[in-house]
């Protein structure tokens, strides 16, 4: 899962994607390089930002997915929102795609997945006890994110990378977001500019750990991590 920004504020100055030229260039690369699915996010949600108006969101939301299903009308598309009205917004107008939600979600949101039978990522937030607080995911096609950056502490990150391996007992597909974050480059000193190998080190241990999407910066160096570890275990399916 490649990420795109048109956001000036995103904490990775090279995700950031200013107008609808910049992005359809940035996902036909994304795609190039061995992307299967375009997450493009319009609202920061990097932790002590500021949250744009829901309006502000759909202004740079609208055109971005418009040049995408004009220039890519077969690319698998995810929109990074926490916002109801503008998943709503999206569906409507271009179709079908990925709900990806790092708030966690509400029964609003919840209500519209399961309306429109489009994929849902579920963040958790490091909750690993999902039979709890599962009942409101019922008729809804949904991923598991452990939330990586949202836990409140590089601690707390790391213990729910340790314990993650316990999330394949619920037999749904595990997205893992770690790619340049706080996690990864603080603990050594770097800046997410410089912080790629360490971030390929993670993901290559959130594959070990049952992460069967990974969501990156980095398409090429990311693939180059998933070949390494086919040929660790042995297998040849690019589609794991």
């Amino acid at each position: 899962m490649a990420i795109g920004n048109v956001t000036p504020d995103s904490f990775y100055a090279s995700s950031r994607l200013a107008d609808p030229a910049s992005v359809v260039a940035w996902a036909k690369h994304s795609l190039d390089e061995g992307a299967d699915i375009l997450d493009i996010g319009a609202c920061s949600t990097r932790p002590h930002s500021t949250p744009v108006s829901e309006e502000e969101e759909w202004l740079r939301l609208e055109p971005a997915f418009a040049a995408l299903r004009r220039e890519l009308p077969d690319a698998s598309l995810s929109l990074d929102t926490f916002r109801p009205a503008i998943a709503r917004r999206a569906l409507d107008l271009f179709g079908p795609m990925i709900i990806n939600d790092v708030s966690g979600g509400c029964d609003d949101m919840y209500a519209l997945v399961r309306e429109k039978k489009v994929p849902y990522v579920w963040t958790i937030k490091g909750d690993y006890d999902l039979p709890a607080k599962s009942n409101c995911m019922g008729g809804i096609d949904y991923v598991l994110d452990p939330g990586f950056g949202f836990l409140g502490s590089s601690e707390r990150d790391y213990e729910c990378l340790r314990t993650m391996k316990r999330l394949k007992q619920y037999s749904k597909p595990l997205l893992v977001g770690i790619s340049r974050k706080s996690m990864v480059y603080k603990p050594l000193g770097l800046t997410p500019k410089t912080c790629l190998s360490a971030t390929q080190a993670l993901q290559l241990y959130a594959l070990e750990h049952g992460a069967t999407i990974l969501r990156t910066h980095d398409i090429a160096a990311t693939r180059r991590t998933i070949q390494l570890w086919q040929q660790l275990n042995g297998t040849t399916n690019d589609k794991w």
